[in-house]
């Protein structure tokens, strides 16, 4: 379960990251929106993180004791794979962009693979694959709106500060 937890938080990252850098490619040259629309991807990311961060404690409630943690997270090596990517606030990080896409990468891994066992598999079933389908796309949904989100917490604070100076 927490599985299809971090697939739909995650897995939607590298296609809104491929369609953003293609769209950006096809800009103009001295674009300054090309730009800002590239270099905030790892924030829209790290937003993303903080949301599923949310849900694990959103899950946890109301008893956040280390033995009711200990209970309820079972595959503690992706949880701690999906909590780094709060570590793409941090501008050092978030600089080198790519890495939110190697990152993310790891939750599409999932769905491929699921989608490989279910092609190739002797018994196949169709609603994991209905599953799996459902849950790429809400997490298309959800990168998406945090990219827009992103987008437009950038715009304001820029037309703000430009504001503030003049």
């Amino acid at each position: 379960m927490q599985q299809l937890e971090l697939m739909a938080f995650f897995s939607g990252f590298p296609l809104i990251y491929s369609l953003v850098v293609y769209i950006a490619g096809t800009l103009p040259e001295k674009n300054n929106f090309k730009t800002r629309m590239v270099s905030i991807l790892p924030y829209a990311y790290a937003l993303i993180g903080t949301l599923y961060v949310g849900d694990l404690l959103r899950n946890m409630y109301p008893d956040y004791s280390f033995k009711n943690i200990t209970l309820l997270i079972q595959q503690q090596w992706l949880i701690i794979w999906g909590l780094l990517s709060l570590l793409f606030w941090i501008p050092a990080i978030s600089k080198r962009k790519v890495l939110s896409l190697i990152h993310s990468l790891v939750f599409l891994f999932f769905l491929g693979k699921d989608l490989f066992q279910q092609f190739f598999a002797a018994s196949a079933n169709n609603d994991i694959v209905k599953n799996d389908m459902k849950i790429y796309g809400n997490s298309l949904l959800l990168n998406l709106v945090a990219f827009a989100f992103i987008v437009l917490l950038s715009f304001l604070f820029t037309r703000y500060k430009n504001r503030s100076v003049s």
